[in-house]
C-alpha cells in the first residue's frame, strides 16, 4: 500500500528509532517497503538499513534529486516521506489506512495529501505544552513542516514534479506547492526522537 522514503546522512541512531515505529506498519501489510535515500554516510547507517530490510540508495545527488529518485522507484501508489528521527506512534496506522481508502475512492480521489499532528520531541521536559504549542499553529494556518513527514499518492507528486533538485529547501518547497487546503492532517502522532 505505502513505500516509505527516508533521506539519510549519518543518521544511524535516527534511523533506528524510525524504523522500529514502522514495524507494526510492515506486520499490518500497510508499509509494503522502506527505500533510504543515503547521501554517503560515514556511520552505520547502510548496516541498519539492511538489517531493517530496506532498500538502500546511495548517490551523492542534493536531497530533492535523492527523494524524487527514490520515489521513482517506489513500488507502491502511496509515499510516505519521513525525516529520520520522526517516530510515528498512536493511531498512524488506522488514520493512514482511513486516509488512503478516503483519497482513492472519495470525489477528489488522489487530489490530497496528508502530514501526521506532532506532539513535540520524545524525551522533552514538557511534552503536553509542545503538543499544544503545535495544535494552536496548526489552527492559527501555520504551514505544515517538513518534519511531520507527508503521505502523498504517487500520481499527485509526479503531477506536482515531485521535490526540485535545484531548490534549497525541496521539502518545504513541495508542500508550498502542494498548498494547505490540499493537505490534511492526521491525528496519529508523530514525535521527534533526540539524537
Amino acid at each position: 500500500m505505502i513505500s516509505v522514503v527516508i533521506a539519510t546522512h549519518d543518521s544511524e541512531m535516527t534511523l533506528v528509532r524510525t524504523l522500529a515505529a514502522l514495524v507494526p506498519g510492515a506486520l499490518a501489510g500497510i508499509v509494503r517497503e522502506v527505500i533510504v535515500a543515503d547521501a554517503g554516510s560515514r556511520d552505520q547507517t547502510a548496516t541498519v538499513a539492511d538489517i531493517a530490510g530496506c532498500r538502500f540508495v546511495l548517490t551523492d545527488a542534493p536531497l530533492g534529486a535523492r527523494l524524487t529518485a527514490a520515489a521513482a522507484s517506489a513500488r507502491a501508489q502511496w509515499l510516505l516521506f519521513l525525516r529520520p528521527g520522526l517516530v510515528l506512534h498512536g493511531a498512524w496506522l488506522d488514520e493512514t489506512a482511513r486516509f488512503v481508502q478516503e483519497a482513492e475512492f472519495g470525489a477528489d480521489a488522489g487530489a490530497r495529501a496528508a502530514v501526521f499532528r506532532m506532539t513535540g520531541a520524545t524525551g522533552r521536559r514538557h511534552p503536553a505544552l509542545a503538543e499544544a504549542l503545535a495544535l494552536v499553529a496548526a489552527t492559527l494556518g501555520a504551514p505544515p513542516r517538513p518534519d511531520q513527514g507527508l503521505l502523498i499518492g504517487k500520481a499527485l507528486y509526479e503531477a506536482l514534479g515531485g521535490h526540485r533538485g535545484d531548490s534549497a529547501d525541496p521539502e518545504r518547497g513541495l508542500l508550498r506547492r502542494l498548498g494547505r487546503r490540499r493537505i490534511v492532517t492526521l491525528s496519529g502522532g508523530a514525535a521527534i526522537a533526540k539524537p
